[in-house]
């Protein structure tokens, strides 16, 4: 298999802004250029990674998947100059994070794998647990740095935050289910409809608050601490899901059972967040886990800003 980072960067740029004369715009080349480096990309993989629509270039699930890998490779190469350039930190030393089950789960892995690759001489461990738990530690100075629900944080006073991620809702629909005509469908759209709530981070607790504040008792059928077991649970038919957009996985095994909709009410965002004490001297590690966090997430954010 012949793939180029050429082809890797046209199929990111077009995935992102979901149109070849976008990414064209951005990556200041010819179409007709990116037209030709996606064709031969798909001959290489053996796979259609776009659909063709009226509204765009539409990924497919072979797409999606392709893209997830395309992400890392484009992260792997940045990493590789990165580690020649950076000052190692303090010889090596150690680094504790905190974060909590849903950002275990939705978002550490690829960041932590980026900073082992950069920082390999560090120690690195990682504490889950509640997130009032680890505010605690944090406070404390058990932990150097966390990442958590900065929109829930309960002790501001005593640490400062740094937003990486803003997570609006999305409704998680089975495939052929009567709502996905809806663009937008509202929460009175779902109220006789079975639902399936998610536990983890307290994150029933959250949505409770946003449907008793739209005047909806919520038909709940079942409440799970596990995303995947509610994807199962959509995907089969057993009920509809309002959870962030960080958990959507098309990609998924699943990815081809569930479908997403907006949401049409505008409920405040789940936001992902690096946490640490206030006045607090950071050791070295810590501070390039911050440094890169921030570097990651501004890439997260340019490769999925739509309409570029």
């Amino acid at each position: 298999m012949n793939i180029t980072l050429k082809q890797v960067r046209y199929f990111i740029a077009v995935a992102s802004s979901q149109s070849v004369s976008l990414a064209a715009r951005d990556l200041h080349i010819s179409q007709s250029a990116i037209t030709v480096a996606l064709k031969q990309l798909e001959q290489e993989v053996g796979a259609a990674l776009f659909l063709r629509t009226p509204r765009g270039m539409v990924l497919t699930q072979e797409g999606h998947q392709f893209l997830r890998h395309s992400e890392r490779i484009m992260a792997v190469v940045a990493d590789a100059g990165r580690a020649l350039k950076v000052r190692e930190p303090t010889g090596g030393g150690t680094l504790t994070i905190g974060v909590t089950a849903l950002v275990a789960g939705y978002y550490l892995a690829d960041l932590l794998a980026r900073y082992q690759r950069v920082y390999p001489e560090v120690d690195v461990k990682v504490v889950e647990d509640q997130q009032r738990f680890l505010e605690h530690l944090l406070i404390g100075g058990e932990i150097d740095v966390g990442l958590l629900i900065s929109s829930a944080l309960a002790n501001r006073d005593a640490l400062a935050s740094d937003t990486l991620l803003r997570s609006p809702y999305l409704v998680w629909l089975p495939a052929n289910h009567r709502l996905l005509a809806l663009d937008e469908p509202s929460l009175s759209d779902l109220a006789d409809q079975p639902l399936v709530q998610l536990t983890t981070d307290d994150m029933h607790a959250i949505t409770q608050r946003h449907w008793r504040e739209a005047g909806i008792k919520p038909r709940t059928v079942l409440r799970t601490s596990s995303v995947e077991a509610i994807r199962s649970l959509v995907g089969t038919g057993i009920g509809l899901a309002v959870l962030p957009d960080m958990t959507y996985r098309p990609w998924s095994l699943e990815g081809d059972r569930v479908e997403v909709r907006p949401l049409k009410e505008v409920f405040p965002t789940i936001d992902i967040g690096l946490t640490w004490r206030k006045g607090s001297l950071l050791p070295e590690p810590a501070r390039a886990f911050i440094e890169l966090a921030r570097e990651q997430a501004k890439l997260r954010a340019r490769q999925s800003r739509p309409g570029r």
